[in-house]
């Protein structure tokens, strides 16, 4: 074989080995580690944008356009764990930037929008409720970082603050105009106060963590997921804000119902 030949067939086999990643050197290879690291965090800033810019528009008075940034904020949050499971990208910092993007989107933002909507003819009374969600809402999300690895995954413990934050935003989209006298503005106290108690409460909420789709029956899980995203998109304002109230009931119900029965259940062993 010419040695010109043999040349050329080499660089062809080097060039075919160098877009093959297991002969990659040790130099490409952080380099692509570290631009998988940033896609969690690409999420997680989405989701404080959100936040951001749902105060500005409930500053301005735009609540139709504030109110749903809340929902974006809800599954940006819940893409870039998910993500970070699956690249296996997951870091303490990656949790403390979720942690502090969640305190912005589902504790500012909620507060804010619920304040500027039906709120401020409280004036007083209206702002320091505000402040109480918000103190709620920091206060669940510190009580989550430190339980992580104790707590049963099939619960939360406590309202979950994306679930609290989209009663107040579900509340305000299906009504955008507002409440302007101090009687009905009481309204806007019990979707404030309610979620906000629920989120330091310790009553457990299911998490939904555990379905496994991977089982036979798992097309029974998928159809529902289908039936719950068509009907959202025949009425999605009257779903949403009916889902997000039946969770945020679901928790004290189940508890309810359990200490009921553990009562009927005493006499009867007796």
């Amino acid at each position: 074989m010419p040695e010109g030949d043999a040349r050329g067939g080499r660089e062809a086999l080097q060039r075919l080995r160098a877009l093959d990643p297991r002969h990659w050197n040790d130099e490409r290879r952080p380099r692509l580690r570290r631009g998988v690291y940033l896609l969690p965090s690409l999420f997680t800033m989405g989701n404080m944008f959100c936040g951001y810019l749902c105060v500005l528009y409930a500053i301005r008075g735009e609540f139709d356009v504030a109110a749903p940034l809340i929902g974006v904020a809800v599954l940006l949050d819940m893409l870039d764990g998910r993500v970070a499971r699956l690249t296996g990208t997951a870091t303490a910092f990656g949790v403390e930037f979720d942690s502090m993007a969640d305190v912005i989107s589902f504790g500012i933002a909620p507060a804010v929008l619920a304040f500027m909507w039906g709120l401020q003819p409280l004036h007083r009374v209206g702002w320091a409720a505000g402040f109480m969600y918000l103190s709620a809402a920091a206060l669940r999300l510190a009580r989550f970082n430190i339980q992580t690895k104790t707590v049963d995954k099939r619960y939360f413990v406590g309202l979950p603050s994306p679930a609290a934050a989209a009663v107040p935003a579900t509340t305000v989209l299906f009504y955008p105009a507002g409440l302007r006298d101090p009687l009905w503005a009481a309204v806007s106290l019990v979707i404030m106060l309610v979620p906000a108690l629920l989120m330091v409460s310790t009553i457990k909420f299911n998490s939904f963590k555990t379905i496994d789709t991977k089982k036979r029956r798992s097309y029974k899980v998928l159809g529902l997921v289908a039936l719950i995203i068509a009907v959202i998109l025949l009425h999605p304002i009257i779903v949403l804000l009916v889902l997000a109230y039946v969770y945020m009931i679901s928790g004290p119900a189940t508890w309810l119902w359990t200490k009921f029965r553990r009562r009927g259940s005493a006499p009867a062993q007796a």
